[in-house]
Parts: C-alpha cells; sequence; structure tokens
C-alpha cells in the first residue's frame, strides 16, 4: 500500500480508502462478508475509512465501530499501532441529496442539529473523537450564515472531530470552492473519475493552495467503470443504482464504458485503468472505492500498488472526460 499526506491534517492515509455505502444503502450486502472485507483491507494497510450516518442509519457506522474495536492495540500493516482513520457524515435535516440553492442552513444544518448527529455517529461507532466528520451534501450560499462557521469551530474546540470536510453534490465541484477559500475546511470529497474530470479545472487548485485535502468519491461511476453493466441490467426493488441508472443513462453509461476497452493492455482490467486514472493526480489524498467482498478488496489494493497509469495511456483517457449536469435523480 502506498500512502500519502491528507492536506494540512499531516495524517498519513492510504492512496486505497474504503468507501462503505454499499455496506448499508445498495441491495446485497451482509454484514459477516462486509467485516469480512473491512478487515481484510486493514490487513492489507488501507487506513481510510469513509462511511456516513445515512448509511443505514448508522448501520455502517455500526459496522466500522466493530472494526476499530478488534484492530484496537494490534500492530501491523497500518502502522505500529495500526492507526484507522474514522470518516464520516452529518446527514441534511430535510434528507435531500443534493442540495438546492434555495435550501437554507436551518433546512439542512441547523447549528444543534450538527451537533445532534455528530454525537449520533460517536456512538455508533464507539469513539469519543472523529477523525473527521463530513456534510453530506453541500451549498457555498451557507457561508452567509455566520452561525455556521460558529458550529464549525465549536466542533473543532468540543474535540469531537479532528478535522471538518464537506462532500460535494454530484457533479457540482464548483460549489465548494468558495469554502475552500475561506480556510473553513480541512478535506473536500467529490466525484472524480475518467469521466468526470471537471474538479481539475477550478475546485483542485483551490484545495493545493489552501492545503485541503482531496478524497475522491465514486472511482468506477456507480459501477459504469467495472465494465460489468449492459443495456439489460436490473437491480432489485428499492436498489438506489434503479433511480441513478435511467433508461437514458444507463446506454449512455455503457456506451462510453464500452469505448474504453479497447485500452486495456496486458491485462489490466477497467476498474484498475480507473482507480489507476486517479492516482495520476497528485492533488488526490486517497480515493474510496465501495468493496463489499474480499476479492474486490485484494483487486483494488493490488491495482493501487501498481502506481499511476503510463503518461501516454492518461492522455488518452483525459479524451473521455463526460460534462454532465445535476439531474432530478443526482446524489
Amino acid at each position: 500500500m502506498r500512502y500519502r499526506t491528507f492536506g494540512r491534517t499531516g495524517w498519513n492515509v492510504s492512496e486505497i480508502g474504503y468507501g462503505m455505502w454499499g455496506m448499508a444503502g445498495w441491495t446485497g450486502s451482509e454484514d459477516k462478508e462486509s467485516l469480512d472485507s473491512l478487515q481484510r483491507a486493514v490487513d492489507l494497510g488501507c487506513n481510510f475509512f469513509d462511511t456516513a450516518w445515512a448509511y443505514g442509519n448508522g448501520h455502517s457506522e455500526q459496522l466500522l465501530g466493530k472494526i476499530l474495536r478488534a484492530n484496537k492495540g494490534n500492530a501491523g500493516a497500518g502502522g505500529p499501532d495500526k492507526k484507522l482513520y474514522v470518516a464520516t457524515k452529518i446527514p441534511p435535516k430535510n434528507r435531500r441529496w443534493p442540495a438546492r440553492p434555495e435550501y437554507s442552513l436551518d433546512d439542512s444544518f441547523p447549528p444543534a442539529y450538527i451537533e445532534e448527529y455528530v454525537d449520533k455517529s460517536l456512538k455508533n461507532i464507539g469513539v469519543e473523537t472523529l477523525d473527521l466528520i463530513q456534510f453530506h451534501t453541500w451549498e457555498d450560499g451557507w457561508l452567509d450564515d455566520e452561525r455556521l462557521p460558529r458550529a464549525i469551530e465549536k466542533l473543532r474546540q468540543s474535540g469531537k472531530a479532528r478535522a471538518v470536510g464537506i462532500s460535494l453534490n454530484r457533479w457540482e465541484p464548483w460549489n465548494g470552492i468558495r469554502a475552500v477559500r475561506a480556510g473553513l475546511v480541512d478535506a473536500v470529497q467529490v466525484i472524480y473519475n475518467i469521466f468526470d474530470q471537471n474538479p481539475e479545472d477550478e475546485l483542485f487548485p483551490a484545495c493545493r493552495e489552501k492545503n485541503v485535502a482531496v478524497i475522491a468519491r465514486v472511482p468506477f461511476d456507480e459501477g459504469t467503470l467495472t465494465g460489468t453493466l449492459t443495456v439489460d441490467s436490473k437491480w432489485p426493488e428499492g436498489d438506489w443504482r434503479n433511480i441513478y441508472f435511467s433508461e437514458e443513462n444507463l446506454k449512455n453509461s455503457v456506451a462510453r464504458a464500452n469505448a474504453l476497452k479497447p485500452l486495456l493492455k496486458n491485462g489490466m482490467t477497467l476498474p484498475e485503468m480507473a482507480l489507476r486514472f486517479i492516482l495520476n493526480n497528485k492533488d488526490v489524498s486517497t480515493v474510496i472505492p465501495g468493496m463489499r467482498k474480499r476479492k474486490h478488496v485484494e483487486a483494488n489494493v493490488a491495482a493501487g500498488e501498481r502506481g499511476p497509469l503510463p503518461a501516454e495511456l492518461h492522455a488518452e483517457l483525459r479524451k473521455h472526460r463526460w460534462v454532465r449536469k445535476p439531474a432530478p435523480w443526482s446524489a
């Protein structure tokens, strides 16, 4: 496992982190398998775990707590004390993803509510301090409400969170630049992959300037960049992917994934290429693929160990940028 510095926090985090949404928000997840996969990741040197209260109403957080306790005080691949970094998120009060300009701070993150959900997450995970607490939706307009900076500072001073971050709305990397430039946040989580290259334009330079960590999420575009989807792909009732992959989006996504396959050489898989594309960018502190099975953990860690892509292939992939706009089903 390779490691990078997590912005101004100075933390040494694994390039391949762990996204935990699939363990509680998607069909097909099973706790025993999830815990086995999490432990395998720890054993392979993964030390950054990203969850949220909204992933199963705290269930994903509780799974992470079990892994923390199982590894407490153990030496191993994660370092002398096997430090595991815990990142979670406060859900918006109105339970609306993504945030919209018309939502006020009181609609989404009133100060007392922020404190209430930080306490819920602390209890779920079983820790006294969260390494990173993030706002699960974001609108830069909330910065006009003076209560927000005060609430964030109170979080830091209370000792309940070592760092504060924001999780940006789908396909809106510009909506967070103001928070970064204001010095308000220590980390930004954003969708960044072969298709979604927009954060490179303005967000990444701002994060570089302010030494703000970047967490790259959705490296496989919710499954498109695994190369396993077809225009006939279906999911069980209640699975979020039925909404995301509307007929039009599924058709376009499959076509764009198929256009990448001729670039695969020497046994490289599409997921490997997708991860290594992200690792080419030094502005990224960690990438957090969702991993529900041990085999996925092992494959993703192995991809990270191979490092960035050759310059020629990376340049070719840059031509596959897909500029999209938020839709009613976006999250």
